[in-house]
């Protein structure tokens, strides 16, 4: 999917997102429509440092983590779905819901993430999103984001 005209590389996310390492939780952009739905990867990888302490002996990527990265791949969402914005505008993780992890994602893993947009209202978003491992749900919630000028 790397040729798809809907596809971004990791400076257009950049671009979009004012997260850097280690915190940028998304390596490419397979596929996106705006105002629908985005795909995503996040390459998980041992080398991450992370896994210095969650957990030494049995590295599992943390879950609050699996949601962030989902909550990026809103904001991605949400700025190539405007047609005007700021360079001084943001999304910020403001609520989620019904959260629920399935297993755990462990270096080596390759996390698909999937958002679909429901419904704005007032400058709130609100998504659904699912972290998929080869094929299988790891995580799955609703989550919110607020359009704000900062």
């Amino acid at each position: 999917m790397a040729n798809n005209l809907n596809s971004l590389q990791i400076q257009e996310i950049m671009a979009l997102l004012p997260h850097r390492y280690p915190f940028l939780l998304i390596d490419r952009v397979l596929d996106y429509t705006p105002g629908e739905s985005l795909t995503a990867l996040k390459n998980v990888s041992i080398n991450e440092p992370i896994f210095t302490g969650h957990f030494p002996n049995m590295p599992i990527f943390p879950g609050v983590l699996i949601l962030e990265a989902l909550a990026q791949a809103t904001g991605i969402l949400g700025f190539k779905t405007v047609t005007e914005r700021s360079d001084n505008e943001l999304y910020l993780f403001a609520g989620i819901d019904d959260a629920r992890f399935k297993r755990p994602v462990v270096p080596g893993d390759q996390m698909i993430l999937e958002v679909k947009f429901l419904k704005e209202r007032r400058n709130i978003w609100k998504f659904y999103g699912e972290a998929r491992v080869d094929g299988q749900v790891v995580c799955s919630a609703e989550l919110m984001c607020a359009r704000r000028e900062l």
